[in-house]
């Protein structure tokens, strides 16, 4: 049996970037696109960009607002909330560099909408 070929990203990490009306917190609220922004940037900048791997997405409401802001990242499905720029930072340099979840940014996984 072969294994199955290579993912198109080694990981694939997911902003929710969603802005709830009528007053309902949402990730927008928090600086989630400053997030998505400088994530973006940092992977560039560390050459880890591109096929094989890392992609950064934007995605609209993920249904975790309650954690929020959140971010997601596959194939392993660790959701995070993050606080601030230093906190994607950490994202970047641990789980999408090296491959190292960082726990004490794990979303809760009882908290959904």
């Amino acid at each position: 049996m072969n294994p199955p070929p290579p993912s198109y990203y080694q990981r694939h990490i997911f902003f929710c970037l969603n802005r709830r009306e009528g007053g309902e917190c949402s990730c927008s609220d928090f600086g989630a696109q400053a997030a998505f922004e400088h994530c973006k940037q940092r992977v560039k900048a560390a050459g880890l960009a591109g096929p094989c791997k890392v992609r950064v997405n934007k995605a609209g409401c993920l249904d975790r607002c309650a954690a929020g802001p959140v971010a997601v990242v596959y194939p392993e499905a660790v959701w995070y909330t993050y606080v601030d720029l230093a906190d994607i930072d950490e994202i970047v340099d641990s789980h999408l560099k090296n491959g190292q979840v960082v726990e004490r940014l794990r979303a809760p996984p009882h908290l959904g909408r």
